[in-house]
């Protein structure tokens, strides 16, 4: 569907069961949402669709956009490792603006702008006081950059615009180690950000962590019929991506999970685990952690590290605890072994 036509799944929530058949009809029962014919009244006189969570998503296994969320929850890109005469590491990245249609539900397309090809980017990953560059190529349709949280000097701080068709190596060293993110940073920023340039970008302790099952997470939203007002929320792209295929780990295994926030259109937006407490690092710096606790919340680009173990067998349930943005697709679960 064009981007014009396309019919709001927030809208679809608005009338209720009986108004999504008449406007989007059996297509978006069958492939997209988990919902119910139930309706409850609202203020404003808005009608939502009350969430049946057994009733979830089909197999989507073979879809572009789940194979994208599950390769870029455990994969982290190292870059190209050289040693230099000084005894530091180098890391070499390459990056990639580009138009490309994401799938973000079953049979929905969003035409995104990416970082090669993702959204949300690839998660980059080196350890503190590595050299690192980013070979930077824009071959997207508008101006863009690469704005990277951390320490740096000004003139690597990806401000200016690069044009379409031009080249740029950001190069600094890599600190304080934590949990940062980077994005676009040409105006209007929210255009940019909301259309998929952003990304993880993970810097490494000296001392490493302790081992664990480490995830990443990008929760991000996605506004299709471009009036300010995200249609689709999610966890690295792809509305209910861990629903019917879980998230799959081992009783007592120590998770990390790296959690960031890069919706637009909304002030905050929230990670809430079921029959469970997590301990919460925020910006991944400290050493004891902030909060013991189930829920947490993010403003945009707001980030930190999770790490979390699981007492007992079964299926432990993990969305944002605001109730829209779970129906509209963040939600998941973690299946412990």
């Amino acid at each position: 569907m064009s981007e014009k036509n396309q019919i709001s799944r927030r809208d679809i929530l608005k009338l209720g069961s009986a108004g999504a058949l008449g406007v989007a009809g059996s297509y978006f029962i069958n492939n997209l949402a988990p919902f119910t014919t139930s309706v409850k009244a609202q203020s404003h006189n808005q009608k939502h669709s009350n969430m049946d969570h057994s009733q979830m998503m089909g197999d989507v296994t073979k879809t572009t956009g789940y194979k994208m969320a599950k390769k870029l929850l455990t994969e982290f890109d190292y870059g190209k490792v050289t040693k230099l005469p000084n005894g530091q590491t180098l890391r070499e990245y390459e990056v990639v603006a580009m138009d490309k249609e994401i799938e973000i539900a079953k049979g929905i397309k969003f035409p995104g702008w990416t970082y090669n090809g993702t959204i949300p980017g690839p998660t980059f990953r080196c350890t503190e006081g590595d050299l690192l560059r980013f070979h930077f190529i824009n071959k997207g349709s508008h101006p863009h950059s690469i704005h990277f949280h951390g320490i740096h000097p000004p003139e690597m701080d990806g401000i200016a615009p690069i044009s379409p068709g031009q080249k740029f190596t950001y190069e600094f060293e890599a600190k304080p180690y934590g949990m940062q993110i980077y994005h676009c940073h040409v105006l209007p920023l929210a255009r940019h950000i909301h259309k998929g340039l952003y990304g993880n970008f993970i810097i490494d302790p000296k001392t490493p962590r302790k081992p664990a099952l480490e995830l990443n997470m990008v929760m991000n939203g996605f506004d299709l019929d471009l009036d300010g007002e995200n249609d689709f929320y999610t966890v690295n792209g792809y509305a209910f991506a861990f629903m019917n295929h879980p998230i799959k780990v081992k009783k007592d295994q120590l998770i990390r999970i790296y959690l960031s926030n890069l919706t637009e259109f909304d002030l905050i937006n929230s990670f809430h685990l079921h029959a469970n407490y997590f301990t919460y690092y925020p910006t991944g710096r400290s050493d004891n952690p902030s909060q013991f606790t189930d829920t947490i919340m993010q403003c945009q680009g707001e980030r930190g590290i999770l790490e979390v173990s699981f007492p007992y067998k079964g299926k432990y349930m993990f969305h944002a605890h605001v109730s829209e943005f779970a129906e509209l697709g963040w939600m998941g679960f973690f299946e412990v072994e």
